[in-house]
């Protein structure tokens, strides 16, 4: 199980703790890798924030999706870091039907006062 512990000061190995607690299901270690104020765009031209990202991540996390997810650009200056990963996540459509989804994630991640990195924006769809 994720603890706040597993947060990172690392900002290379943050993606693969996002993607440890994704698969795991975890709702709230996923949650908890976000800054209280972030913003996701799980699709094109909807930003979430605020309970409404929350829920949104116990939503999706209730289908058993399971992700890869590699970095392929990463960029840090002072408390702000700017990742380029690659991702897939195999899920079920609406119908129940296996579901391949995939993208060019574009993230921006904010250092707190604990030293550990989390998402302030996660645009997974960020090359549209």
């Amino acid at each position: 199980m994720f603890t706040v512990a597993q947060l990172t000061s690392d900002v290379e190995e943050h993606t693969a703790l996002y993607v440890e607690a994704f698969n795991a299901g975890d709702v709230d270690a996923v949650n908890a890798m976000y800054t209280d104020e972030a913003v996701a765009v799980w699709e094109p031209g909807f930003p979430l924030t605020g309970q409404a990202r929350i829920d949104s991540v116990r939503e999706f996390l209730a289908n058993g999706p399971k992700m890869t997810a590699v970095p392929q650009q990463s960029y840090v200056t002072g408390d702000t870091a700017l990742l380029i990963v690659d991702w897939t996540i195999d899920t079920k459509d609406e119908n129940g039907a296996p579901e391949r989804l995939s993208g060019v994630g574009v993230d921006v991640l904010r250092k707190g006062t604990d030293g550990n990195w989390r998402y302030a924006i996660d645009d997974p769809y960020g090359e549209k």
